[in-house]
């Protein structure tokens, strides 16, 4: 198994005896994991479930799709940073100067 591999299991089964903890079946896990989608999610998951201690399936899903909505908003500010970096590098090129003088 790859580390990789490794540190997706560990967050699996915390996630798995998370859920367990509060009753539910392990397979609700994995369908949690597989929605949140990286191991950072799935902790900040097991996290939440372990301080938290939720008392219905509602509130579970909720916060997990509250991560997940984060991490979206995450993505898109960095596409958007990634995107004004290259107009900005854009804007101040030599050659963008040199075809706006000729």
């Amino acid at each position: 198994m790859t580390p990789n591999q490794k540190e997706w299991a560990r967050s699996r089964n915390e996630l798995a005896a998370a859920v367990s903890s509060l009753g539910y079946p392990a397979e609700f896990a994995d369908l949690l994991a597989k929605q949140l989608g990286s191991p950072r999610a799935i902790d900040r998951m097991s996290a939440y479930l372990c301080h938290a201690r939720p008392g219905s399936v509602e509130m579970i899903v909720d916060e997990m799709l509250a991560i997940c909505a984060e991490i979206d908003a995450w993505r898109e500010k960095k596409t958007a940073r990634e995107a004004q970096y290259g107009y900005n590098s854009w804007l101040s090129s030599e050659i963008r100067r040199q075809n706006e003088e000729e």
